[in-house]
This record gives C-alpha cells, structure tokens and sequence, in this order.
C-alpha cells in the first residue's frame, strides 16, 4: 500500500471509528434500554400474576372452609357456587369416596392450590399429565367432636377466558402450558398465530425465570408451577425499539464514509506530493546518483525534511571512500568469525582468532593471550609480532612469554582483576615481558555459572573476596601511530577477553566431560565403556607390530561379605583402596578399568604370559599383605583378589575373545581355591604363523609364552644348545598358588619384572636379532 493510501486509511479510520462506535453505541444502548424495560414488565406482569392467582386460592379456600363448617356441606356447596365464589365443589369421605360433586364440576384434572392435581375420584395426583381444567383449594371436612369426616375441594374454572382475564391484568400475552412433560404443549393462550410457535421455541430453552428474546422481537419469561403459583405460564411482550433502527443508522453510516473518503483522497494528495518527490530523490541516490536534490516548497516539516536530505546527500559522498574501505574489514571480521566458529574446541585455533581480531580492530602492533597454569604462573598459549621484542640476553629465538601472577604489568593485571593501559619505556619493560612503548591489558574471568568454577585447577580458583579469579590475561603493545590505546580499546579488548573465557571455560568443559563419561566415579579408573575402545584399540595395536597384549580379569574374593559385615560405605573405600593400589603396581602404559562391582581389568601393552603373572603375583601381595583400614570400624579388613589372565593372541585374536578367555581364567582362579591366578587355555582353533626365530633361541623351561631379552643360550662341545637358567625367569609354577615365590633368592619379582617385562629398548632387535614385546618398566611416579 502506498503512503497515499495509508493516509488514506488512517483518515478513515480516525473519522469513521468514532462514527462507526457511535452508532454501535446506539444501538447497543437502544437494545439495552429495551431489554431493560421488558424485563421490569415481566417482572411486574410475573407478580401481578401470583398476587391473582394467590387471591383466587385464598377465596377457594374460604369457599371450602364454608362448606366444611356448615351443618349440611351439600346445601352450602350449592349456594356458594350459585353466588360465583366457585365453578364446583367436591365433597368426599376419609375413604376418598365423592359424597357430592357441583352439577358442571369441570373435567380433571383439577391443579391445587398446593401444587398437586385433583382426579376425578378426589385423589391427588402430581404426575398426571394433560392440561389443567381447574385451580382448587382442598380443606379437611371434621365433625363437632373433630373427628376427620373427609375433604371440601373449592375448583375454579380455567379456560381461555381465564387466561384471557390474567393477560387483561398484566397487560401482556399469557400462555397456559400444559402440566405434562413436554413444555411445547399449549392449553390455552393470548398469543398471536404468527409469534406463538417462536414463543414457545424460546420458552423451551429458559431456565427457571430467566429472560429470553425471540427472533420476531418479543421477551418471553417462565413462570411456575411454584409452591405460590401452580400455573406453568409464558409471560410475552414485544420489543419497544422502533422500527427501522438498525437500517437508519446503516445508512448513516454509508453516508459519512463517503464524505471521510472523499475528503480523506483531497488531504492525503497534498500531504503526500512532496514526498513523492523526496522518494523519487531516494531513489536516484540509491542507484548511485548523490547529485539528487528535492526541492523545497514550504518551511513546514516537509520542507525541513527536504532541507535535511539535500545536507544528507552532500555529506554522504564525503563517506564513500571510508565506506569502501570499511566494507574490506568487515569481510575480513566476517571470515574471522567463522573460523571461530568453525574451532569450537580447538582452544589453541580459537584464541589465536580472538587474538588476531582484537589486533585488527584496536590497531595494535603485537599482542598476546596469557592462561594461569599450576603454580601461579601466566604461561602464553598464543602471541602475535613479538619477534625482536625480547631483551637482547633473551632473544634466543625460543623466549615464552611466562610471568608469575602479580609480577609486571600481565601478572599484576591477572592478581588484580583490573584492567592496566599505559605507555613505558622498552627499557623499563619488566623481566620476562616484552619490550613496548604503549599497552594495554585486559583479564578475563570464568563466565557466571562456567565450569571453571567447579571443575578446579588453577583456572577454577577463588580469590578472598569470593569472586572467580582471572583465567588469564590478553595484552596488547604499541598500537599503530603511536597513539596510546584509548577506553574505547579498552572496551573493544574487553569483548575480545570475554570471548576468551567463554572458549576457555567451553574447552575445559568439554575435556571435562569426555573424561567423566569414560571414568569410574568411585575408583578414579577407566570405566567399561573406554575398556572396550581400548580393548579394540590395543589388540589392533599389538596384531599390526606383531606384539603381545595381556589382559587380567580381577575379582575381589568375597566381596558380598565384605558389603554385609562392614556396610557398603566400607565396601567403597576397599574398592577405592584397591584401585589405589592396582594404580600403585602398574605401569603408566598400562591400563586399569573397573568392568562392573568388584570387577576389574588390566591391559598389559607388549607383555607376555610371564610378566603378567609377575603383575598377578604382586597385586595379589599388595592386596594380602595389607588389610584396608576402613573408618569407623575398630580393625582393618582383609580382603583377597583372584586373578584371570589371557594373552593376545595365543588366547583370542579379538578383544572379545581375549577378554573372555581372561574371565575364564578368573573362574578357574575361584574354583582353586581363590587367592590366586590362572592363564586362560591355549585355543587350538587359533590361526598360526611362522615367525623366525634365532638359532640360539630354545624355549623356555615352563613353556609358557615369553618376551623380553634373548635367553642366553649354551652350547656344550657335541651336545644341544641349553637355555641359561640365571638369565630367564623366575621358575615358578603358573598353576601354583598365588603366595608361590621363586626358590632361588635371585629370582625376585622385580628381577623377574626386569626380564619378563623388558621396557621398550628391549622391543628393538638387540644384537642377538630378534624382537621383544615386553613392556615398559615401571616408572618413578607410579599411578596416574
């Protein structure tokens, strides 16, 4: 819609809504007065009503109270109905006999006083159906002794010159219905044969005593049958709205929006002509023409408007060049912004985003994004053009940017909490930062709520005053011209560092997360879900370099024991105690899960058979040796382990199946007698290969499968090669029980270790040729 029509409209509605609620508010009010009136008609007519109908009971009451004082009722009954006090009077004995009946007496039923209806025999009767002949009054007939003789029933007529006497008194339209069921059924009335039908449809539909209006225009009002009138009536009036009310002010209506259009059209094309041009200007600017004038015709707003587009256009072209060059920045932003959002968990991508951003857009010469690590020390994770800004003892070509929270101009800034900016001399620069002429430094926090504040670290600490301390700290130095940086950079660095804390804190809790969906709350190690991946991933390992992987299944003895003597408050800390210790005994290469309960396993990387019943023999040592002190019992608890232990692939060429075949082994392991460790049985339907093997090599006494450091092998003059006892391993029996030790002094665990599980230069071929897939010793820091 053009602005000319809009005018258009606003007009109209500004004129026409007035008009329009004006005339709604007349007819409304009209229709409400109306209502109003015939609703007090109705009233009155409704009361006019019962006051009759109450009158003509309380004189057949005196009627029947005559008869039945009289000495000879039959006599009395006659000159009472000759006088007109009654149409009939019905006279009957305690039996409910008729004893005498007026000549005439109308039909039944006959609708007492009382509510209920008279049959012919004198019974009543409430239910009966049919139309009321007759309004009664019934008294009890008693002798001078007052004994109860019978009943006097005083009846009035009703008929249609009845109903006819009440609407001559009301001054409305009356209508008897008839007593049964059905409310649609008419006994007599004073309506007209063309509202009768759309009366009755709407006295159907009242509810008590309710007003309802007719399609032809009249009010209809329900009254009784109630204990004061036992009558059901339909009282009507007609509508008092004149005729013709609602086509008079239509028309007034039509007739005032033709004038508003007409003069609506006038207005908006005067106001809307200098517009027109002003739009037209628009128009040759927006196709490139800034040479586009309107002119002004008048000095009222129009005209200022017009004034004020010829300043604009002239200043606008001013812009152009800015405009242009601008436009090459906000692409470069742009791209920028979504490699952002391309490295949502790269932390190293994302911050050196932002710091390249809030380079471009504070105009700075270098910069850096520094992150509080352990220790109190700013370390930075990013930098930009610091090249030749370090100290000529410093610039080794490997300088990082590390300086101790609150020492310089970064670490007072991250102990702050407060933004520094300034200018110094490169000579004065503080050790271990950057030289510069002007900086700015910014910290930035964790976010409210960001995981940074639970998850601990450094980066999750408090400060005194209870508020988050700095995750780190973005600098910038020298910024271009030699101008200092001002407290619009320092907004503008601000954002940037908030952008910084939000992707640190989203990082930190990513990593979070993924290592709480793969560990073990209770015990600290890798639970069932990373054992499988890692089951999968060392197995493919091992087949393709052609080593050897051993996996132990571990079971606490007795367990369920342990839960119902001491609690399960103390079944957790033997079970955080044992992982402890497992932790304690294993190398770092090694891994430990918790697969279920009590239930544990270990990967044992490039180990063969015999390391891995070293490893059995001495978590099962550490378990027995030293029973678990548990709080709030008075001694510790001694518990046990037994072991299962299966070999990639002698046991299983899948980590399904070495992972079975090591379950099975723990089965076997129980059913000795606990306390001990089994290796799983070789499987004959294996896939075999040759592997060379070196001349000198013989197997070794126990037959088990072994990896480590060539055995060094003997030969006597005319007799077979022999194996060097003292440079094997330990000769204890895999079967035995689990506190079974080398006989031999010299055959230690640890020396055994030293064979048995050769660190990665044993894996190389050594001089003798061959390979070793024994694993890693262990380190000086053991566990995790």
């Amino acid at each position: 819609m053009t602005l000319r029509g809009r005018l258009t409209a606003a007009f109209l509605v500004v004129v026409l809504g007035p008009v329009l609620l004006g005339a709604l508010f007349v007819a409304s009010t009209l229709a409400a007065v109306d209502r109003s009136r015939s609703t007090e008609r109705l009233a009155v007519a409704a009361s006019t009503v019962r006051t009759s109908v109450d009158a003509l009971c309380q004189q057949l009451r005196a009627t029947a109270d005559a008869v039945a004082l009289t000495a000879d009722p039959a006599v009395a009954a006659a000159q009472l109905v000759g006088r007109g006090l009654a149409a009939a009077v019905l006279i009957t004995d305690v039996a409910g006999q008729v004893t005498y009946i007026s000549p005439g007496a109308p039909s039944t039923p006959w609708q007492d006083c009382a509510g209920s209806t008279e049959g012919t025999n004198g019974g009543s009767n409430r239910e009966s159906p049919g139309p009321v002949r007759a309004l009664a009054a019934q008294v009890d007939l008693h002798d001078r002794a007052g004994t109860r003789l019978g009943t006097v029933t005083a009846a009035q007529l009703v008929d249609p010159a009845f109903v006819a006497r009440l609407a001559a008194v009301t001054g409305v339209a009356v209508t008897l219905l008839d007593s049964g069921a059905s409310a649609a059924r008419v006994t007599h009335t004073t309506e007209s044969r063309d509202v009768r039908d759309a009366v009755l449809a709407a006295a159907v539909g009242v509810r008590g005593e309710q007003v309802t209006e007719t399609s032809e225009g009249r009010y209809v009002r329900r009254l009784g049958p109630s204990d004061a009138q036992p009558l059901p009536l339909v009282l009507s009036v007609p509508s008092e709205r004149p005729p013709g009310l609602h086509a008079t002010l239509l028309g007034v209506v039509v007739l005032a929006g033709l004038l508003a259009v007409l003069t609506a059209w006038r207005l908006a094309r005067v106001t809307t002509r200098p517009l027109a041009e002003l739009a037209g200007a628009v128009d040759r600017v927006a196709q490139g023409d800034l040479t586009a004038r309107v002119p002004v015709r008048s000095r009222d707003e129009l005209g200022r408007l017009a004034a004020a587009f010829n300043r604009m256009t002239r200043e606008t072209g001013s812009y152009v060049a800015a405009l242009t060059s601008n436009r090459d920045q906000l692409r470069g932003h742009l791209a920028v912004l979504g490699d952002t959002l391309a490295s949502t968990h790269d932390l190293q991508r994302i911050l050196r985003v932002i710091l390249r951003s809030a380079i471009g857009a504070t105009g700075a010469r270098a910069g850096a994004v520094l992150l509080v690590e352990t220790g109190g020390v700013l370390v930075a994770q990013c930098t930009e053009g610091l090249d030749g800004r370090w100290p000529a003892e410093e610039a080794d070509g490997s300088q990082t940017l590390r300086v101790p929270v609150g020492v310089g101009v970064v670490g007072e800034v991250a102990a702050t909490g407060e933004p520094q900016r300034g200018r110094t001399e490169p000579t004065e620069a503080p050790t271990g930062e950057p030289r510069c002429r002007t900086y700015v430094a910014v910290p930035f926090a964790a976010p409210a709520g960001g995981a940074t504040a639970t998850l601990g670290g450094p980066s999750g600490a408090v400060d005194e005053a209870g508020a988050a301390a700095a995750l780190g700290v973005l600098a910038l130095y020298d910024r271009l011209g030699a101008d200092e940086f001002d407290d619009d950079d320092l907004a503008t660095l601000r954002t940037f560092a908030g952008h910084a804390a939000v992707a640190v804190d989203n990082v930190r809790v990513h990593e979070e997360a993924q290592r709480l969906s793969l560990t073990d709350p209770l015990t600290g190690l890798w639970n069932y879900r990373y054992l499988r991946e890692s089951i999968r991933r060392e197995v493919e390992r091992a087949s393709r370099f052609g080593r050897m992987l051993s996996v132990l299944a571990l079971d606490l003895d007795r367990f369920k024991d342990v839960n119902d003597t001491y609690g399960h408050a103390a079944g957790d800390t033997v079970l955080a105690e044992f992982a402890r210790r497992v932790r304690g005994e294993i190398r770092e290469v090694d891994l430990a899960f918790r697969q279920g309960g009590e239930e544990f396993v270990l990967l044992l990387p490039e180990t063969d058979a015999r390391g891995a019943a070293i490893v059995a023999e001495r978590l099962g040592a550490a378990v027995r040796d030293t029973p678990i002190a548990v709080e709030a019992y008075a001694g510790p608890v001694l518990v046990t382990v037994s072991v299962g232990i299966a070999v990639f692939p002698d046991h299983g060429s899948t980590g399904r199946e070495v992972l079975e075949a090591a379950d099975d082994a723990l089965y076997a392991a129980k059913a000795a007698g606990r306390d001990t460790y089994r290796v799983a049985e070789a499987r004959s339907d294996l896939p075999t290969r040759e592997i060379p093997v070196l001349a000198c090599a013989v197997s070794p006494p126990d037959g088990l499968p072994r990896a480590g450091q060539p055995v060094q092998a003997s030969r006597e003059p005319g007799g077979p090669a022999r194996s060097d006892p003292a440079a094997g391993v330990p000769e204890s029996s895999l079967a035995g029980p689990a506190h079974a030790r080398p006989d031999s002094a010299d055959d230690t665990p640890d020396s055994a270790t030293g064979a048995a599980r050769a660190g990665p230069d044993a894996a190389r071929p050594g001089p003798g040729g061959g390979a070793s897939s024994g694993p890693h010793p262990p380190r000086q820091s053991r566990g995790r």
